[in-house]
């Protein structure tokens, strides 16, 4: 009973004038979290029938939208919930709270308007139907469109704060003289990769190179400062944007084929053969399917007396331009080509040398031969005498000592 009477009580103190301000506060609170729930739940039904009926944009715009929609309820219900809370406690809120809601909802607007171009551009990237574009041109496009809305954001919002616009401006153009001067590198950058964005000289993934610099390897990221490329050995290599606008870029991705231009060669015998040769050669590749022969240019000739071969050059282009594929089935025409010359009983040559030796000079070698022969002969003997000498010089020697020895010992005795 007493719990009955002090809601009573303090029902009958609410119903005051002074005091209905709460009630009303708090009903605006809950009719924004009610119709919050309600709209979210209405994008989300037309957001799925659109994808249904194939209405991708569509789709995407109510993706978007839906979000930031329930965000600008809630700001909205707030701020009137403050209003009447201004009026109803006295605070000094209104100020305050009629900024916060003007920059609220041109937030809330840019972040609707970056999440659409930011979806559009994954729906070019990876449509639902039909092929994806350009991958360089999309990200271009879409950081453009960013850049715009986030500049007008910006500018609105100064304009909301109490800024004048035309200063603003003023004074970015004559602030812009000074930083270009003073950031004429990055300007140049920037230029250069909107030259990039716009010729699309190459995309992210194109195998690239440059016959002026040690430039070489598959493009991974073009930024609005520099374009980073993967080199072969996997290492990164990032680039300049306005290294591009002064050298030569080579784009190999684009080739429409892969050229083989080989040159054979086969023996000084097997000359009337050649002709047998070439004409199988030839009809080697215009039969294989993996050759564009209709169009492109074949070459199958014999083209040079060559040191030690007859030469005969191919020149043809394969219908694949993958790297790996293309030495597969260069591999493949070249041992069909070896087939071909061993099939003819003939064979490819290598470098070698012969030497002819005139029949004079044959005889003069024989006959110097024969005369060194003759001198080692001579010199060893002359070798061997001396040696024979100083033996029977020492037999010699040895005899007189032994008679001169026994000379002596007669001697003495005779003495004795």
């Amino acid at each position: 009973m007493e719990m009955y009477e002090t809601a009573k009580t303090w029902l009958m103190e609410l119903a005051d004038r002074d005091q209905l301000w709460i009630l009303h506060a708090f009903g605006v609170v809950l009719a924004t979290l009610v119709l919050a729930m309600v709209v979210s739940f209405i994008i989300g039904r037309l957001e799925r029938k659109a994808e249904k009926s194939s209405a991708i944009w569509l789709a995407l715009l109510f993706r978007a939208m839906r979000a930031p929609v329930k965000a600008i309820i809630w700001l909205l219900g707030i701020s009137w919930a403050s209003y009447l809370t201004h009026r109803g406690a006295d605070l000094e809120l209104m100020s305050v709270v009629q900024t916060v809601r003007d920059v609220g909802v041109v937030l809330l607007i840019t972040w609707f308007m970056i999440r659409f171009i930011r979806y559009g551009e994954l729906e070019f990237l990876q449509p639902h139907k039909g092929d994806p574009g350009d991958p360089t041109t999309v990200t271009a496009i879409s950081k453009l469109l960013k850049i715009a809305v986030v500049v007008t954001a910006g500018l609105v919002l100064l304009q909301t704060l109490g800024y004048s616009i035309s200063g603003v401006l003023a004074f970015g153009g004559v602030g812009g003289i000074a930083v270009g001067f003073a950031a004429k590198d990055m300007l140049a950058n920037f230029f250069g990769g909107l030259t990039i964005y716009l010729d699309r000289p190459f995309a992210v993934g194109d195998w690239v190179r440059s016959p002026d610099q040690e430039i070489e390897g598959t493009v991974e990221n073009i930024g609005w400062r520099q374009t980073r490329i993967r080199t072969f050995d996997r290492r990164p290599l990032y680039v300049p944007n306005a290294t591009f606008t002064q050298i030569s870029v080579e784009n190999p991705s684009r080739m429409e084929h892969r050229r083989i231009n080989e040159t054979i060669g086969i023996r000084y015998d097997d000359v009337e053969k050649m002709d047998d040769i070439i004409a199988d050669v030839r009809q080697m590749l215009i039969d294989d399917d993996r050759m564009e022969t209709d169009n492109q240019t074949l070459i199958v000739n014999f083209n040079s007396f060559g040191p030690s071969s007859l030469d005969f050059f191919i020149y043809t282009f394969t219908k694949t331009v993958n790297w790996v594929e293309f030495h597969s089935i260069k591999q493949s025409i070249l041992l069909k080509v070896a087939e071909i010359i061993i099939g003819h009983g003939a064979e490819i040559a290598f470098p070698t040398s012969t030497v002819h030796v005139p029949e004079g000079l044959r005889l003069n070698e024989k006959s110097a031969t024969r005369d060194e022969q003759n001198d080692d002969e001579s010199s060893s003997d002359k070798t061997r005498r001396p040696e024979k000498v100083s033996r029977q010089q020492t037999k010699d020697s040895r005899k007189g000592e032994i008679r001169d020895q026994q000379s002596d010992e007669g001697e003495g005795s005779d003495g004795d």
